[in-house]
């Protein structure tokens, strides 16, 4: 452990090389210093003299070295922290500019699922389209599949969906969480009954939605045998809906795609509450280090929004 005690120097702003902190954050991404010095193509004995410099202008240890490379101090955490959060705002920096003289142009592409309901995104669509009116949102409704390769594919940069793993290419952002109901209209002879024993469907007239089907209620719909005898399809959920409101059969549909009708008294849920399935609907985003304005604008705008959300 280090006994150096950080000093409190009020002119450090003017006397840092910001290139030290660049070099910090290389040294402890790459893992150590020589790993540094070899993506850097630059000698060790360099790398290591900036790291030095750069514990003498703050006064504190920030790296010591290990058998597997280098460990962060409590300092060097800190100073991680505070070197991304500068980096993020240098890359930040043209966009922001670009934005705040109204030189902002291009095209947003969206590819989502359909019937989704969220104020903070249709809150950041209104928000960005009032910063940035000369910028063009373009929206795809697709079943939860094709948004993720679209988005693997580089076909659009922003996505709404669900995932039922993780794609190592792809940023995740809890938007919110998706309930699903099980629904009949008012001319089915269960309207009005709630369902405790789901194997009591397996003879039931089914709609489905297809590929836009996510796979927790595939999973529930194999384990207890219905769904067998489909009268409907839909991979639309507005479609769907239709299709369940006009009788053709029972089906599953998001709770908020739902509540109009079932408020005034069309459709029914048949399930009790704590029997809905749920899972979570994310914002996604390719991980890419530079993406146009436009599209790194409105992904920071959704972002926003979305973090700011008071937490239950």
């Amino acid at each position: 452990m280090s006994d150096r005690t950080p000093l409190i120097d009020q002119k450090f702003a003017n006397r840092v090389d910001w290139n030290l902190m660049r070099t910090f954050v290389d040294i402890v991404r790459a893992g150590g210093i020589g790993a540094a010095a070899r993506q850097l193509n630059k000698q060790q004995p360099s790398i290591s003299a900036a790291l030095k410099r750069l514990e003498d202008h703050v006064g504190a240890t920030l790296l010591i070295r290990s058998a597997t490379g280098v460990e962060m101090t409590a300092a060097g955490k800190a100073m991680m922290a505070l070197c991304e959060d500068m980096l993020e705002s240098a890359r930040m920096m043209p966009h922001q500019i670009a934005q705040a003289t109204r030189q902002v142009e291009g095209i947003v592409r969206i590819q989502m699922v359909s019937a989704i309901v969220s104020p903070e995104f249709d809150e950041a669509i209104a928000s960005f389209h009032r910063r940035n009116p000369n910028i063009h949102i373009e929206i795809r409704v697709s079943p939860w599949r094709q948004v993720l390769d679209a988005l693997e594919r580089g076909e659009v940069e922003v996505g709404i969906g669900y995932d039922s793993s993780v794609r190592g290419g792809l940023v995740y952002e809890p938007l919110f969480v998706e309930r699903q109901q099980l629904y009949c209209a008012r001319n089915h002879p269960l309207f009005g009954y709630r369902i405790s024993q789901l194997k009591e469907l397996k003879d039931e007239a089914f709609v489905l939605t297809g590929d836009d089907e996510v796979e927790a209620i595939t999973h529930l719909r194999r384990r207890y045998r219905f769904g067998s005898r489909t009268i409907g399809m839909a991979e639309d959920i507005n479609e769907a809906r239709r299709l369940i409101v006009c009788g053709v059969g029972i089906g599953f549909l998001p709770v908020a795609a739902a509540q109009t009708e079932v408020a005034r008294g069309i459709l029914w849920p048949m399930l009790h509450a704590d029997s809905e399935p749920s899972y979570d609907i994310f914002l996604l985003a390719r991980i890419e280090p530079a993406r146009d304005t436009a599209t790194q604008l409105f992904i920071d705008e959704v972002f926003r929004r979305i973090r700011a959300r008071p937490r239950s």
